[in-house]
């Protein structure tokens, strides 16, 4: 019997060894990481490794540059995954996974590329700094990029990253210890940031005064228009015409000063001057009206002073230093402009004395874009201090966005969700973003590059 059950178990023996070589030699089929759990990791922590690429960057660095990065309060996301990672749409599908206006830095083995929302950082910032780290090894590369991403970013870190969550399992003793370490080690981090913070703020409040001089002037300028104008809605030849366009200057009038009182920030002030700027058109309406005359068309006000009310005519025009352009003008500011004189100018304080508008702070940015619209300031102040300022990556993040060439609707760190411009993340990986589309440049190539 002891013969046969040897000479009967000597196939099944067979067979198991087989099975077992091949469990041994045949390549391991790892489940490749979900876009979702990477964005979830980033949504809690600016630095991501994946367990596959856990030889590229160790823990001791990954945990530096994060510490870095939310010392430095930017919304900066690192993400080091492995070499054969898909590709297509890789970019873009993370941006909407993870829901907040950023700077995107990826590590795919010895690759690395970079997208980022153009109100954090210009697509021309953002290939210059990808092209400054090719050929590092992660650790240098990574910390170089997040180095020199910092100083040329916009926006504030997300809240999520201060939240705190499930211990997973960890002993209360080693939660305790790893708490003291934070608190003993983090404690000058944090007072750092909050310094930053505070000093932000009192910056803001500080133009905000600034500026609260120029456009108090703006409306008592309005309300003395209103007062000049010696209309009655009972008068003898009102119509009902008349009499709404009457009430919709009274009513600007109203909100320019309602919302001046409750600004908190330069950016608020936009609303203010938009209503001015309503007001002033339907005053022009009202004098057509009364006089006679055709109805005005709705032009944007004096480029030189809005309070000189809506431009009758586009002028060539050169700043000092600058490019001629088109800006709209008043009809005294035309007379003068074809005599070969200088235009009547709106100047304001600033710390080297009175200066236009256009070369005084950042704050008249907002101001500006309240009478002139998102649309037609590019153009206006290109060339001028103000207009420099304002195409900087910060200032979206400092002042506010939305002016047309200038800025985006979300600044860096917002959790703007899926709302976001898809060619901010397009573009093969490795060609810098500069051809849209896809990322991977169709079915998973890395594009050019490398």
């Amino acid at each position: 019997m002891k013969a046969v059950v040897r000479t009967r178990s000597l196939p099944g023996l067979l067979l198991a060894l087989a099975l077992a070589l091949l469990a041994l030699t045949a390549p391991r089929a790892e489940a490749v990481t979900s876009v979702s759990t990477i964005a979830e990791a980033l949504r809690e922590s600016p630095v991501y490794v994946d367990p596959a690429a856990s030889a590229q960057l160790s823990a001791a660095d990954a945990d530096a540059l994060a510490k870095k990065i939310k010392d430095a309060d930017k919304p900066l996301f690192i993400a080091v995954l492995p070499a054969d990672y898909p590709t297509a749409n890789l970019f873009t599908d993370l941006r909407t996974a993870t829901g907040i206006t950023g700077l995107y830095g990826v590590r795919l083995g010895s690759r690395f590329d970079a997208r980022a929302d153009s109100s954090v950082m210009s697509a021309t910032a953002r290939q210059n700094l990808v092209t400054s780290v090719q050929g590092e090894d992660a650790a240098a590369q990574l910390t170089d990029f997040t180095d020199r991403a910092l100083v040329n970013m916009g926006g504030s870190a997300p809240s999520s990253w201060g939240s705190t969550g499930d211990s997973g399992g960890v002993s209360t003793t080693a939660l305790i210890t790893v708490g003291a370490v934070l608190v003993a080690g983090g404690a000058g981090a944090f007072t750092l940031v909050r310094r930053n913070r505070r000093r932000h703020a009192e910056e803001q409040r500080a133009a905000l005064e600034r500026l609260r001089v120029v456009v108090d002037e703006d409306i008592t300028a309005f309300g003395e228009e209103l007062d000049r104008l010696d209309f009655h809605p009972a008068e003898a030849g009102a119509d009902d015409a008349m009499r709404a366009d009457y009430e919709r200057a009274l009513d600007a009038y109203e909100q320019a000063k309602s919302y001046m009182t409750a600004a908190t920030k330069p950016e608020d002030v936009r609303a203010v001057t938009q209503a001015l700027e309503d007001g002033r058109f339907s005053l022009a309406q009202l004098g057509a009206r009364r006089e006679g005359r055709p109805l005005p068309e709705r032009r944007p006000p004096c480029f030189f002073d809005p309070r000189h009310g809506p431009s009758v005519a586009d002028a060539t025009w050169t700043p000092p230093a600058g490019a001629p352009r088109e800006v709209p003008v008043c009809a005294a500011d035309a007379t003068r402009l074809a005599d070969g004189r200088d235009p009547v100018v709106r100047e304001v304080d600033t710390d080297a004395g009175r200066r236009p508008y256009w070369d005084a702070g950042p704050a008249y940015g907002p101001w500006a874009g309240g009478y002139f619209g998102g649309g037609l300031l590019p153009g206006l102040l290109v060339g001028t201090l103000l207009g420099s300022m304002m195409s900087t990556p910060t200032y979206a993040a400092d002042y506010g966005s939305g002016y047309g060439d200038f800025g985006g609707g979300y600044e860096g760190g917002d959790v703007s969700g899926a709302d976001f411009d898809a060619g901010d993340f397009g573009g093969g990986f490795g060609d810098g973003g500069g051809g849209g589309g896809d990322f991977g440049g169709g079915g998973g190539d890395f594009g050019g590059g490398f």
